[in-house]
């Protein structure tokens, strides 16, 4: 009997002890509306892990951080187990604990687990944890701080996203719109155009857009102080309004494949608590056949299906534009924060950014190009993002699991006919 429990003893601290250690110690950051936020590196624990840490983690390759398509690896703070707040609903995954006898490289999952492809098809949404490294951070707020000049506020009443009056208005204050996140140097824009081919990314955007995937939209960040206004909800494969098709953001699943024709790329730099507002989405209306009941786009109806799902600073929300999303007015003291993007599959065209006044900086020496400061400092991988739309047999460049590209082509038989009968490369 005394050894029954002296075994018990030990196991119990043995516990304790992997469980103390497996805690972040980040001390709480805060600052002002005001204030630059550069410092601003929370990272705060949750009370409980996520139910799915274990089955999103996936098969995993690792990746040495000199490789150019991959971001160095996280600090020993990060890199220990992650946990997900209990208080948000559990339609997350997270990556699997980094820990490594190799502390010089880094490892990611190299296919979208089956975890998250159920979570993705359930809901319409999922959330990728700490994406983004503290130092990351850091340095994307020192790169806004240093443009928040040139932030245009949506005052004008014609830009307004939201009734006065609703949940998604806030009290007042416009969100203000930062462009320009690709076209402040290296040094500034390298953490934001991390996200065009980061190795967390990337399996999952070939399991939700295909390979040859694509930069639909220029990214931008959105920003609110408090009180800031949020945006009604709109999207929906059948648009949540009208009623009618949107075959522009349909989504499909057919045989354990899952395609979107628009994903919104959420970046956020800071924390979106439960009650902070911001981005929020209605699960699985990605699916619905009908327009939402009036009212409920403003919130003012049925807001019990609408939720705000909480986040951290480095995490990255991924959402079909099929799915009915929107964001609440803002009420942290903590100014709002984070990077927008938009994907779309090799053959989907929503935006029209990539046409280039004079064709400078592409792939191809053409005008169906994006501003030519997009281009500098890629990797070829970050430029393979770029292309425009296009079928992936007409050499179209993809990512590979390693991180490599490689260009998919017909016979050169098959290019040589299509070059005399059409007269040019291709048809």
């Amino acid at each position: 009997m005394h050894l029954i429990d002296s075994k018990a003893a030990l196991l119990t601290t043995s516990y304790m002890l992997l469980l103390q250690a497996s805690r972040r110690a980040i001390a709480p950051a805060a600052f002002s509306t005001c204030a630059p936020l550069h410092n601003y590196l929370s990272r705060s624990t949750s009370s409980s892990s996520s139910p799915i840490a274990s089955a999103a983690s996936g098969p995993v390759k690792k990746y040495p951080p000199t490789t150019s398509l991959f971001v160095s690896p996280q600090s020993a703070a990060a890199s220990s187990s992650n946990q997900t707040s209990s208080s948000s609903p559990s339609f997350s995954t997270m990556a699997s604990s980094n820990t490594s006898d190799d502390a010089s490289s880094q490892q990611y999952p190299i296919a979208m687990t089956e975890a998250e492809r159920y979570l993705f098809d359930l809901n319409g949404y999922i959330i990728i944890r700490n994406v983004l490294t503290p130092d990351q951070i850091a340095a994307a707020h020192a790169a806004i701080d240093a443009h928040l000049s040139d932030a245009i506020p949506r005052s004008d009443p014609t830009l307004r996203n939201a009734v006065e009056g609703s949940p998604m208005y806030g009290s007042g204050p416009p969100r203000l719109d930062l462009g320009g996140i690709f076209e402040w140097g290296s040094a500034e824009s390298e953490v934001f155009k991390s996200i065009l081919a980061h190795p967390r990314l990337v399996p999952l955007f070939h399991g939700l857009l295909g390979k040859g995937y694509r930069l639909d939209h220029i990214p931008f960040v959105l920003m609110n102080n408090k009180g800031g206004e949020g945006f009604q909800l709109h999207g929906g494969t059948v648009d949540c309004v009208s009623g009618n098709y949107n075959h522009n953001l349909a989504y499909t699943c057919h045989n354990g494949s899952i395609r979107s024709s628009l994903l919104g790329c959420n970046v956020m730099l800071v924390d979106h608590n439960p009650g902070d507002g911001g981005f929020c989405v209605v699960p699985g209306s990605h699916k619905s056949n009908f327009k939402m009941p009036e009212g409920m786009v403003d919130g003012i109806n049925f807001s019990e299906f609408i939720q705000q799902p909480a986040t951290k600073a480095g995490d990255v929300v991924l959402f079909s534009e099929g799915t009915v999303h929107g964001a609440m007015g803002w009420t942290s003291d903590i100014q709002r924060r984070c990077a927008l993007y938009r994907f779309a599959p090799a053959t989907c065209g929503y935006g029209r950014s990539y046409f280039s006044a004079d064709g400078v900086g592409g792939a191809t020496a053409s005008s169906c190009s994006w501003p030519s400061k997009f281009y500098d400092d890629l990797n070829d991988a970050q430029r393979a993002v770029l292309e425009p739309p296009y079928a992936n047999r007409l050499d179209r460049p993809n990512i590979c699991e390693d991180g490599s590209v490689e260009i998919t082509q017909r016979s050169d038989r098959k290019r040589q006919h299509d070059k005399e009968v059409f007269k040019t490369k291709y048809f």
